[in-house]
C-alpha cells in the first residue's frame, strides 16, 4: 500500500501536470522539486510528461539528421568533445565536404522520411569562404524538400542573414549547460558568446535549436537553470544530449547516465518547456539502451536519427519503426 507521502507526491505531480496542460508554467522551485524526486516517482513523472506531450504537441514526431561536414582540429577546448583541442581521441580530421557529398547524405535522409537536415562543422566558426560554400549547400538541401539547419559556430547576424537568404530555416547552437557551470567545461569561449549567437540568429529571422549535454558533471540545479535560460530565450527546439565518454577527452572517466535518470531529464524539460520541441539527440542509444522505447512516453516529440558526429546512432528504419510501435507518426508522413 502506498504511503501518505507517496500519495501526496503523486497528487502534486498531477497538479503540476494539470497546471501545464491548462496553459500555465511551473516555477523554478517546482521544477527543482520534480528534479529531486526519488526513483520511486519515475513512472509518475514520465507519465505526466507524456500526457503533456500528447495534449500540447500531439502525435507527430519531428525527425532530423545531420552530416558531419567538417571534422576535428577544433581550436575550442570543450571538455566533452572528441574534436576539441583538449582531446587525444584520434577523431577523423577532414576539411569541408564538397556539395555533392553533403547532398548525397541529405537525399538519403529525405528518402528515409526525415524532414530536417543539419550541416555541422567543427571549429569556433566557419570562414567566409566556407560560409559561401555552405550557403550553396543549403540551397540544394532546401531544393530537395528538406528543412535546412546548420551548426557552424559563433556566427554574427550578417552571416546568419546571408544563410537565411540561401534558404536556412533553423540555426543550432547549444548553451550546453548552465551559465554557472559553463566555465568548468570550456574556457576558449564564454556563455555570453553563446547567448550573442542565439540572439543574432533570432534577429536574422531564423528558428533556433538550442539545448545541451547532460552527464558532464553538472548538478540537478544546473539542469533546471539551463532549461529556464532556454525558456527565457524562447528557442523553438531543445536538443537533449547525453555524454558518451570518449577515451582521450578530459572527462572520459565519467560514467553514462542511467536510463531512468536520462528519461527523467527529458520529462523535466517537457514540464518546463511544454510547447517546445524536446529533441533527444546524441547518446540516446548509449544512455537509454533497452529503454529507448520510453523516450516518447517521457515527453520527447523529436529525435535525431541516424549517426551522430563521431559516434554511431540508430538507423532511420529502426527509429521509424519505434515511432510506429508507440502509435505515433513521423512528421514527414501524410498524417502530420
Amino acid at each position: 500500500m502506498a504511503s501518505i507521502s507517496d500519495i501526496e507526491g503523486k497528487l502534486t505531480i498531477e497538479s503540476l501536470m494539470e497546471k501545464v496542460i491548462s496553459g500555465g508554467y511551473i516555477s523554478a522551485s517546482e521544477a527543482n522539486w520534480i528534479s529531486c524526486l526519488g526513483g520511486d516517482y519515475n513512472t509518475a513523472v514520465m507519465s505526466a510528461a507524456g500526457a503533456i506531450r500528447q495534449r500540447l504537441r500531439g502525435d507527430c514526431i519531428d525527425l532530423c539528421a545531420i552530416v558531419n561536414a567538417k571534422s576535428g582540429a577544433c581550436s575550442e577546448d570543450c571538455s566533452y568533445c572528441a574534436q576539441s583541442s583538449r582531446s587525444s581521441a584520434g577523431t577523423a580530421v577532414y576539411p569541408l565536404l564538397d556539395k555533392d557529398n553533403v547532398l548525397a547524405k541529405a537525399l538519403e535522409a529525405r528518402n528515409a522520411g526525415v524532414t530536417r537536415f543539419c550541416i555541422v562543422t567543427s571549429g569556433r566558426k566557419v570562414s567566409k569562404n566556407e560560409l559561401q560554400k555552405i550557403g550553396a549547400m543549403i540551397q540544394e538541401v532546401a531544393g530537395i524538400g528538406l528543412l535546412p539547419c546548420a551548426t557552424l559556430g559563433l556566427l554574427d547576424k550578417e552571416e546568419l542573414s546571408y544563410l537565411r537568404e540561401c534558404g536556412l530555416v533553423r540555426y543550432h547552437h547549444n548553451l550546453e549547460t548552465s551559465e554557472r557551470y559553463f566555465q568548468s567545461i570550456c574556457s576558449t569561449h564564454t556563455y555570453g558568446d553563446k547567448l550573442k549567437t542565439i540572439e543574432a540568429a533570432q534577429s536574422a529571422g531564423l528558428s533556433v535549436c538550442s539545448g545541451g549535454i547532460f552527464g558532464i558533471g553538472e548538478s540537478p540545479q544546473d539542469r533546471v537553470d539551463m532549461a529556464f535560460a532556454l525558456k527565457e530565450l524562447d528557442v523553438d527546439s531543445v536538443p537533449i544530449n547525453f555524454l558518451i565518454p570518449v577515451k582521450g577527452t578530459p572527462i572520459d572517466k565519467l560514467s553514462f547516465l542511467g536510463p531512468f535518470e536520462a528519461l527523467r531529464i527529458v520529462s523535466l524539460y517537457r514540464f518546463i518547456l511544454p510547447e517546445k520541441q524536446i529533441r533527444v539527440c546524441g547518446g540516446r542509444l548509449q544512455a537509454l539502451g533497452e529503454f529507448n522505447s520510453l523516450v516518447f512516453e517521457a515527453g520527447a516529440d523529436a529525435i535525431l536519427t541516424g549517426n551522430y558526429l563521431t559516434t554511431a546512432g540508430r538507423t532511420f528504419e529502426d527509429d521509424l519503426e519505434l515511432i510506429r510501435q508507440n502509435g505515433l507518426k513521423a512528421s514527414g508522413s501524410s498524417l502530420c
